[in-house]
This record gives C-alpha cells, sequence and structure tokens, in this order.
C-alpha cells in the first residue's frame, strides 16, 4: 500500500494557497472543486504522491454534507487531517475489513471538477469513526484511472513539472498521547507494518488537545517551514 495524499486543512482559498507555495519555489496549482461537499483545493504533485490543501468553499453546503471528509474538517479548520492511502482494489479491501470487525463507510463514489472543467472521478473507503481530538484513521481511494495515465494527463495540463517528480516524502509523525497504542491500531488497520511502499509512518507523544499529523517529511527535508498549523521540512530549492 502506498501513501496517496496528505489532507492539510487550511483557511486560504486555492488560489492563495497555490501563490504561497510557489513564491517559495514549489509548483504548486489549484486543483478544483468538490461540488457536493462545498469544498475546493490547492495540490502539490510529488514523485508518487502528492499534498492537498482542502478548504470549504460554501459553508452551507459543507454544512449539509454527509461526508467523513468534510465534517472533519469543519470540526478542525486548520491544521494537518489525515492521510489517504493509494489501493488498487478498494471494493476487497472494503470487504477485508469489514470481515475483521471493522466497521466502515462502505466504498464511496466521488469526483471533483478542474478549472479547466475536466471532471475526475475516484472511489473513496473512510474507517467510520466519530469526529473528536482522537487521532483520525487513514482512509482509502482507488483512482479510476492509472497512476501512469493519471500522470501523463498531469504532466499534459502542466499541473505536473519536471521539478515536481524529484520530490518524495520521507516519513509523516503523528503526534499522540499513546504512541504504543496508536501504532497498534493502525498496524493492524494496514496488516501489520507501518512502512508504506513510498512512506514512513511515526507516533511520538504529543500533550496537545488534539492527536493529529504533526510534521511532514520530504526526503532530503532541511528546510522547516510552517503553513496554516502544520510544519513540513523541506527539500532546498
Amino acid at each position: 500500500m502506498e501513501l496517496d495524499h496528505i489532507v492539510h486543512f487550511v483557511h486560504e482559498n486555492p488560489q492563495e494557497t497555490t501563490a504561497y507555495w510557489r513564491e517559495r519555489g514549489f509548483h504548486a496549482a489549484v486543483g478544483g472543486q468538490h461540488i457536493s461537499w462545498g469544498t475546493h483545493n490547492a495540490l502539490l504533485y510529488l514523485k508518487d504522491c502528492y499534498i492537498e490543501w482542502l478548504a470549504v468553499e460554501k459553508e452551507e453546503v459543507a454544512c449539509h454534507a454527509d461526508h467523513p471528509l468534510t465534517r472533519q474538517l469543519l470540526h478542525d479548520q486548520a491544521g494537518f487531517g489525515t492521510v489517504c492511502l493509494r489501493t488498487k482494489n478498494i471494493k476487497g479491501l472494503n470487504d477485508d475489513l469489514r470481515n475483521r470487525g471493522i466497521n466502515t463507510s462502505g466504498v464511496l463514489d466521488a469526483e471533483r471538477r478542474t478549472e479547466a472543467g475536466q471532471l475526475i472521478k475516484w472511489r473513496m473507503l473512510f474507517i467510520e469513526e466519530a469526529v473528536s481530538a482522537r487521532l483520525p484513521y487513514p482512509f482509502f481511494i482507488e483512482w479510476q484511472k492509472t497512476d501512469q495515465e493519471r500522470y501523463k494527463k498531469l504532466r499534459d495540463n502542466g499541473i505536473v513539472q519536471a521539478s515536481n517528480e524529484k520530490m518524495a516524502i520521507d516519513r509523516c509523525v503523528f503526534g499522540v498521547w499513546n504512541p504504543k497504542e496508536a501504532a497498534s491500531k493502525w498496524q493492524t488497520i494496514l496488516g501489520g507494518s507501518l512502512e508504506l511502499d513510498n512512506c514512513r509512518l511515526e507516533f511520538r507523544k504529543t500533550d496537545h488537545p488534539m492527536e493529529r499529523l504533526e510534521e511532514v517529511h520530504f526526503a532530503e527535508g532541511e528546510d522547516k517551514v510552517e503553513f496554516e498549523q502544520g510544519q513540513y521540512w523541506l527539500p532546498l530549492v
């Protein structure tokens, strides 16, 4: 299983977020709108995953959207939300989790409308849980197209440039109240290992009032940047 993307909740709109990161030498791009959820996003693609900066676009829609990620966004407001892991068999994963007694949302269809009007589709799966101060579990995604097809389209549209594909995530560090307990729960969900094919998941003790992802370390990350209550260790550009 691979890290697909990191969800970072922000107040700024996608244009403002994109401008912030481009000024620092990172080729971010406006993603688009999730019409039925009342949200929109900016994206920074890397070698084999991406960062999603997710914001509320239409609060009246978001407040009535029956969607786990939107509910968490409204609860948290800003800061790292959760991580999304990529699978090629989301139905099989759902069946496996349920057979092991883990309640899920069931497979959900999703889509996003890009600035250029293109419709991108995928399927999602969430562990069923209430939004709270406790660390949310990862959620899962299966794209309609293969990774090769998706990245070719992104290159053709100028969203992914050569500089994007030189960067990768090394590890994600979660702040939790009981690291041993949290690691054990995630290992149960992920089949025993916290070493993804393209990223390492780490848990450390925190005294913060909410358990959340706290640091995202890029490969060769030396430059510490804090943005919208999230901490990044970035490569020098």
